[in-house]
Parts: structure tokens; sequence; C-alpha cells
């Protein structure tokens, strides 16, 4: 394909889905950071003065759930005379949490395949399949796409907590649109930023001048700081900029919209930029390989891209539940590699344990709540999983494992480079 636009979105920490994702992995930090063996995959529902939490959880923890839910929705901004319909201390908060199913746990507690080995015994959660991306689009090695519109959301939200921009609520969204050519990234043609905002601004009532005074403060505070850095700059004559374009956006929320758990899996991962298996990963402890698998699948294709043996790589991994070892490992570089897809393939199986058990253990994905002060999970359920450079994250970690590849493949021919 030689030239085209592709378009990726992001969604503040207020928006409806991500407040439910941000309860879910609060409460998960809240009972790893007491009971690191837990089980939990905690759901959570809002609405128009409502915040419900369901699901299953195995614990020896004892967590106030109402206190952590409010607490959430307030930090996040959703309180007093502005929470518009969704007030932390007066929204009704239900708490309705069953045990694991027990035909689970004992797939998981000893996997069908293990010799023995204490790592081999942890079976995966459930079955499924998970995808990890990466490319020399950024330094983060994310699809620009994703990575500015990621950027757009997090600055939009600094600027209403600091109060540059006081007006703003905290319901938003971002896109971003990016032109390229022979897949490379050349331009920005279009940003979008769709946030919620009073009634009136310094006086200003009437829904064009509203806009207008929005969409200037946008580009001065939020546009122009997340972008200053970035080689492909946009430009306020020539990119599209598109601020709420119904008009205006004051209702919001859970009162505008109800809000669910892992419905926003596209902005969780890469923007549409890779495939996705199809699992939330919210409220969920690391057994659940739709979450652990994720972060492991991503740690082997940004190490493989990080390590110059491919400029743009997508890795699958497949599980069975109750079974350790992964049914199926693939690795695509799309033309890009410095060798052979079925040579990346077995190098990844050589080099990787991609066993539950050694991913919760290599990443310290049970004890991080703890080690952390009682909040890990929490942080990462907004504005992405991946490429953050603001968190200090053991799956973006690739320095010891690039080197590792690097060493691996040294004088090895090359078949098939794009160099």
């Amino acid at each position: 394909m030689g030239r085209y636009v592709f378009t990726s979105e992001s969604v503040t920490e207020g928006h409806p889905d991500k407040i439910c994702d941000q309860i879910s992995d609060a409460v998960l930090d809240a009972i790893l950071s007491v009971d690191p063996l837990s089980r939990v995959a905690c759901e959570t529902v809002v609405n128009t003065g409502l915040c419900l939490l369901t699901g299953e959880v195995s614990t020896t923890a004892k967590v106030d759930f109402t206190t952590l839910a409010r607490g959430v929705i307030e930090e996040i901004g959703y309180s007093g005379a502005r929470a518009g319909g969704f007030d932390a201390h007066s929204c009704a908060v239900l708490v309705a949490m069953d045990q694991q199913s027990p035909d689970i746990a004992q797939g998981v507690d000893e996997a069908d395949d293990h010799d023995g080995d204490p790592l081999d015994k942890v079976g995966a959660g459930d079955q499924g399949i998970m995808f990890g991306f990466a490319c020399d689009e950024t330094p983060e090695l994310m699809p620009l796409p994703i990575s500015l519109a990621h950027r757009l959301a997090r600055s939009l939200a600094e600027v209403r907590h600091n109060g540059t921009l006081p007006y703003l609520l905290p319901d938003g969204k971002t896109q971003v649109s990016v032109v390229y050519e022979n897949d490379q990234p050349v331009a920005i043609d279009t940003l979008l930023i769709s946030t919620q905002h009073v009634a009136e601004i310094d006086g200003i009532s009437d829904e064009a001048g509203i806009r207008q005074r929005i969409a200037d403060d946008l580009w001065v505070h939020v546009v122009e700081p997340a972008t200053a850095d970035l080689a492909i700059q946009p430009d306020r004559a020539s990119t599209r900029f598109l601020v709420n374009p119904t008009g205006k956006f004051v209702v919001g929320g859970p009162q505008g919209d109800a809000g669910l758990t892992g419905r926003k899996i596209i902005v969780d991962t890469y923007g549409g930029t890779a495939r996705h298996g199809g699992g939330a990963f919210s409220g969920k402890d690391p057994t659940k390989v739709d979450r652990s698998a994720a972060y492991a699948a991503r740690h082997v294709a940004k190490s493989l891209v990080a390590a110059g043996l491919a400029n743009r790589v997508e890795v699958q991994l497949s599980y069975a539940i109750g079974v350790a070892r992964p049914v199926s490992i693939l690795v695509q570089s799309f033309g890009t590699g410095k060798l052979a897809d079925d040579d990346l393939t077995a190098l990844v199986q050589e080099h990787f344990d991609l066993r539950p058990g050694a991913i919760i253990e290599s990443f310290g994905l049970r004890t991080l709540p703890g080690e952390r002060g009682g909040r890990f999970y929490q942080d990462v359920a907004a504005y992405g999983h991946f490429g953050r450079g603001d968190l200090n994250l053991p799956w973006e970690n690739v320095e010891a494992t690039a080197t590792m590849l690097r060493q691996a493949t040294s004088g090895r021919v090359v078949a098939g480079s794009a160099a």
C-alpha cells in the first residue's frame, strides 16, 4: 500500500468505561497487596448515580469495596457541584462478588501438563489468543496514531487537574489520523478532541463561541505541548482540527452513557494497528492469560524490534485452560525481518519462557501492587498498557532481552531482510 491514512483513538480517565477499568484494577491492587495469591475477576458497571461491582474473588484480604470505589471516582474528578449526575459521595455503590469456580481453580492450581517444575504447575486461567506488537515508529516502539492519541488524552486530563483549563470536566476522547507512505508515517492528517465542559465559559454561553474558545485553548495548552518533541508536527493551518463536533459536550460521564469494564480493549493496546485476541485486561489477576500473556507478547515483540531483528513485529500466543505451556507461538514481521519469520518464531520458543507461572514470576505481577504502595494496575488502566514512559512497567523493559537476542543471532545468515 503506497499512501494511506490510519486512525487510532484514546479516551480520558473520566470516560465511563475507563472509570470502570480503574475501579476494577483498584480492587485488584487492594486485594493483591494483602494476598498476592488471590484470584480476582472484577467487573464494574457505572450509570447515572450508580456504581456496581460484581465478579468472582477468592482471597483472604478484607477490602472495603465501597470506600475504594468512591475514592477512585473522586480522584478522577466526579465530585461536588461539577460531578454532573455522578458524585463520588452520593452515588449508590453496590457490591455483588462471588467465589471463583472450583473447576477453574483446579486447572490453574495444578496444570494438566506439569512435570513437577513449580512454574509448570500453574495452568492458564482460560483458553484464548493474545497478540503483542511493536514497531519503530516512535521511541517507545509503538504505532504513532495510538501513541499520539494517548498523549493528547493525558494532556487533556492534566490541564483539567492542574487548573490550566478549569472549565473542563472529566469525560473526553481523542482521535488521531496519520498519513503513511510505504508504511512509514509522514504527516498528521486530522486531530479530533471531544471534551466535556461546563455550560458557560467566562461569560460565553453560545455554542459557536464556546466551541471556538475550547478549540483555541486546546491547541495551545494540549496539542502543542503534547506534540512538541515529535519529528512530525501538526500545523494549525494545514492539520484538520476537530473539537466537540456535535457543538457542545456538557452532559457526559456516567450521566451521559453507561460504562463497563473491558470495553476499550483497542485503546488499551495498539489502537487497531495490530490484531487483538478479544480479552480485556482490567480487574483480572495475572493467572488470567488475557492479561499476563498479552503483556508477555508485547515484551517479546518489543524485544525483537529493539534488538534490530525487525522493524515491525506481531506475536501471537494461544493457551488452553489448565495447561501451562502455550498451544502455539507465531511471530510475523511483515517483510521487515532480518531473519525469516519461522526463524524468529524458533528464536522466541528457545529464549522466552511463556508459561503463565514464568510470566507472573519474571514480571512480578502478583507482588507489584504491594511493592508500589498498594497501587500498580490502576495506573495502567487509563492511557494504555503499552509504551508507557511515565510508568516503570516490567514488560516494557527489554534492554536485557534485546541484548540476549542480538547475541543469539550474531553472525547468522540474513534471510528476507528488509534492510
